[in-house]
């Protein structure tokens, strides 16, 4: 816990600007980034299989592309491609992101899940992506969505148009952090809507959405099928980090 906490002040402590040495947020060294290149490398690799559908790791020889849960309920989305698992070190960047204003560490993160994306090789790219939106309440609390922060870098990169207001929250919501998986589905159900001017944007697409974690995938799954019902064709997930199978 030592550790974190100075690793979290220092972050802090540091404008994150690239031209100026900064320490690396998971170890420290000094150097022209956020995250140095030895930390970035251990951040993104990847050597567990995952569900095609949710993301959760598949034990070794599962033989499909699919966990059990999505074989047996498919939720909305189709794929859901992640950059980490959401532990240790690794949080320690989202915890700084989210909860520190460290907007600096966003285009890294972006970068991570742009890399994931370009590895799978048959993965068919969205024609547009939008981040999950935060309430007006949450968003006035925090003062920034970090789902939007790591989007608009993640678009550039990938050069797919970013449409930060296609979908936005009718209703506060508790945090699903906070709640019993058996009450997340009450809690976001009809959370979310289309903005009136984009919905002639949405029918027929394939949509990109992007989010900073993925925990049970209720919220992801509410916002598909809500991009559904408005005439998407297609919901891909793009999330930095995907909780451990528990």
């Amino acid at each position: 816990m030592q550790n974190l906490r100075h690793t979290l002040l220092r972050i802090l402590q540091n404008s994150g600007l690239s031209a100026l040495p900064s320490p690396c947020a998971l170890c420290g060294i000094e150097g022209a980034s956020a995250i140095c290149d030895a930390c970035y490398s251990q951040f993104t690799q990847s050597t567990s299989a995952r569900c095609h559908c949710c993301a959760i790791e598949l034990e070794q020889h599962h033989g499909s592309q699919r966990c059990g849960a999505c074989l047996k309920s498919p939720p909305q989305f189709e794929r859901t491609v992640v950059a980490t698992t959401y532990a240790a070190p690794n949080d320690q960047l989202l915890i700084a992101l989210k909860f520190l204003h460290q907007l600096a560490l966003a285009p890294v993160l972006a970068s991570a899940l742009r890399d994931a994306a370009l590895r799978e090789i048959e993965l068919p790219m969205p024609e547009l992506i939008c981040p999950v939106p935060l309430s007006l309440q949450r968003l006035s609390e925090r003062g920034f969505n970090q789902s939007l922060e790591i989007a608009k870098p993640f678009a550039a990169q990938l050069g797919v148009k970013l449409m930060p207001r296609l979908l936005m929250r009718t209703r506060h919501t508790l945090a699903q952090s906070s709640l019993h998986p058996d009450q997340r589905h009450k809690n976001i159900r009809r959370a979310f809507a289309v903005d009136s001017s984009a919905m002639d944007a949405v029918k027929d697409r394939h949509i990109g959405v992007v989010d900073d974690v993925m925990t049970t995938g209720t919220t992801l799954d509410e916002i598909a099928g809500t991009l559904k019902r408005f005439g998407a064709k297609r919901i891909t997930n793009f999330v930095v980090a995907r909780t451990p199978l528990h």
